[in-house]
């Protein structure tokens, strides 16, 4: 099996990056530069005994994706319990709306934006109402 154990995402400025995924999902990072040879910080994402993976940040080493072009690459999706809630920090912190709120009938609330270095991300709040 090729199950998915770690992330990696590419930013410009490390620091505005740690402070945009610190206040909106309330992830914690390790200094791990040392061991890359470059700027890498690990993301403690939540507790170890709840499903999900821990990932980093790292220095981007090219230009940086250009708006409204397809996406070339994985896109990482945040569970999430109140999704009005944080789509609020994500804009109070910096983010931008790529694909606004929309209904997976019967299972969830699903959103994709763009954080504070140009990624794509999604965050999805389980929710048999939605429609």
């Amino acid at each position: 099996m090729g199950k998915v154990i770690h992330f990696e995402i590419h930013v410009d400025d490390i620091e505005r990056a740690k402070s945009f995924y610190g206040e909106v999902f309330g992830w914690t990072f390790e200094d791990w530069s040392e061991y890359a040879g470059m700027p890498y910080f690990g993301a403690v994402t939540g507790d170890e005994k709840e499903l999900g993976i821990n990932g980093a940040l790292m220095q981007r080493q090219s230009a940086a994706p250009e708006a409204n072009q397809p996406l070339n690459g994985f896109t990482c999706t945040m569970g999430v319990e109140d999704y009005d809630s944080i789509e609020s920090k994500i804009m109070n912190n910096g983010g931008k709306v790529a694909m606004p709120k929309y209904a997976l009938p019967g299972m969830a609330w699903q959103g994709y934006y763009m954080d504070t270095e140009g990624n794509l991300f999604g965050i999805h709040q389980p929710d048999e109402n939605a429609k």
